[in-house]
């Protein structure tokens, strides 16, 4: 088992403690939060063991969760990174491009391994159709989310559309080529919703919404592809993934059956992939594990969770 401690006692980081102390992968050595209040209150009510400083902490783990505010990513990963330590570190990775890179750099040097918490890749959803998606070439979509003060500190790309910047990276593999987006501030002092369109170079676009002011909550992408169009909803858990093929020379009774103008007939046919329940959460931090123990590549790496932020700063400079 690792010994594991977190950084940040706040609505996620404690999310992050029960998991870990429920997790047979890891040993949850304590945690650390700058608020000696909420530090007080989160070691009374559940007993994990609070630390006075980040660097008394590090010294007694081999991991270390960061779930704190963004701005304090780059100090304590490096603090880490420099005592050898591996780290699983909150999207978005870093505030600044330039601190992602030198952390990728210091993770080198000292042969730790990182992974950035960019959770949606290990949505069940996702993960049950992203073996079908090979060659997107349009992608749309939604993230949709009820007004919550937490996160207002940075724009919505940083706060939500970075999910959808990070699954789209993963899917389609070409370069990015032009970038042009909108934002507008409504409530916040940063834009609370924001479109953008990324052209890739291998000709995909994709068309992404973003909102942090909707009176509902919605994730949903699309993916269109020679022959096929699979449907992600993120929030609900579900997909739809509709195919075409030639149609047989004798259709059946219940096929359907389209016809183009120059004559070329294809079959539709639905697929109905299971979605196993899981927890995404659970599953980021104990995929992390094995990729420790085992030497492997994490899930997602600290380079692209650089290359997401990378990506998000584009648009965010378009506004």
């Amino acid at each position: 088992m690792l010994k594991v401690g977190v950084l940040g006692a706040g609505h996620l980081g404690k999310i992050h403690l029960k998991l870990l102390n429920q997790s047979d992968k890891y040993q949850l050595i304590g945690f650390y939060d700058p608020v000696k209040e909420n530090a007080l209150k989160v070691s009374d009510e559940f007993g994990y063991k609070s630390f006075s400083s980040v660097d008394a902490l590090i010294e007694e783990v081999d991991v270390v969760d960061i779930v704190t505010p963004t701005l304090s990513h780059f100090d304590c990963a490096k603090k880490a990174i420099e005592k050898g330590k591996h780290i699983f570190i909150e999207k978005p990775i870093t505030k600044t491009i330039e601190e992602a890179e030198t952390l990728i750099k210091l993770a080198a040097t000292h042969n730790v391994k990182g992974q950035v918490g960019h959770v949606e890749r290990f949505n069940p959803a996702f993960t049950a159709v992203k073996d079908a998606i090979v060659n997107p070439m349009f992608i749309e979509t939604h993230r949709l989310a009820e007004f919550n003060p937490r996160g207002t500190d940075v724009p919505v790309v940083l706060d939500l559309m970075i999910h959808d910047i990070d699954i789209i990276l993963s899917v389609v593999k070409s370069e990015v080529l032009h970038i042009s987006a909108s934002g507008v501030s409504v409530i916040s002092d940063t834009p609370d919703i924001a479109n953008a369109r990324i052209e890739f170079k291998n000709g995909c676009v994709a068309n992404l919404t973003a909102s942090r002011i909707s009176l509902k909550n919605m994730r949903k992408t699309r993916f269109f592809q020679r022959d096929a169009y699979i449907a992600v909803d993120f929030f609900e858990k579900a997909t739809e993934v509709v195919k075409m093929k030639n149609a047989p020379e004798i259709p059946g009774d219940f096929d359907i059956i389209l016809q183009n103008a120059e004559g070329v007939k294809k079959q539709i046919y639905f697929e109905n992939p299971t979605v196993e329940a899981n927890n995404a959460i659970l599953d980021e931090l104990e995929t992390f594990a094995d990729a420790i123990n085992n030497n492997t590549t994490p899930i997602v790496t600290l380079e692209q969770g650089t290359e997401a932020l990378r990506v998000a700063h584009m648009i965010i400079n378009d506004f």
